[in-house]
């Protein structure tokens, strides 16, 4: 289990940074062309680390259902919207929502038991910790009591008393 969790925790650590680095190359490129290197690239560095360690059975692929090639297609959906996203709220906040939808969504085809995976009983108290993060996200963002115009116009205010004394 220890080691699910460091796994887990990596995993977050590294959405996060392909996030900054994703909106780093937006900037110089535009959404689409950040998705096709993003995944490009993604795919090149996942097939050679497959043909190092799985050798010939990279291509082995049995008792496969027919949707879960379309893996691939919901990368792009991610990639893109993960893009545009942090380009309008700002990369905390995009994060935050990202990962509250996804514990959101995971709970909701947990407890149907979708795709083929394991039934798991849906209780409130997972609910309740859904609803929690969603208000810790809203607290993050609306907590501060002052928008970034009132903000501006405070410190201008505070440089000009500055300048009478």
């Amino acid at each position: 289990m220890l080691s699910g969790i460091v796994l887990a925790v990596i995993a977050g650590a590294f959405v996060s940074l392909q996030t900054i680095f994703n909106n780093k190359v937006n900037e110089r490129t535009g959404s689409w062309a950040t998705t096709t290197l993003v995944l490009g690239t993604g795919f090149l560095a996942s097939l050679l680390g497959s043909l190092i360690f799985a050798g010939k059975n990279t291509f082995t692929l049995q008792h496969m259902q027919p949707w879960y090639w379309f893996s691939g297609m919901i990368g792009v959906g991610v990639v893109f919207c993960l893009v545009q996203g942090v380009k309008l709220l700002g990369p905390t906040y995009a994060i935050s929502i990202v990962l509250t939808a996804q514990l959101g969504t995971a709970l909701l085809w947990d407890s149907l038991g979708w795709l083929g995976l394991e039934k798991i009983p849906f209780t409130f108290t997972k609910l309740i910790g859904v609803l929690v993060i969603i208000g810790g996200i809203l607290i993050f963002k609306f907590g501060n009591g002052r928008t970034k115009d009132q903000q501006e116009s405070i410190s201008h205010e505070n440089n000009n008393s500055h300048l009478r004394s």
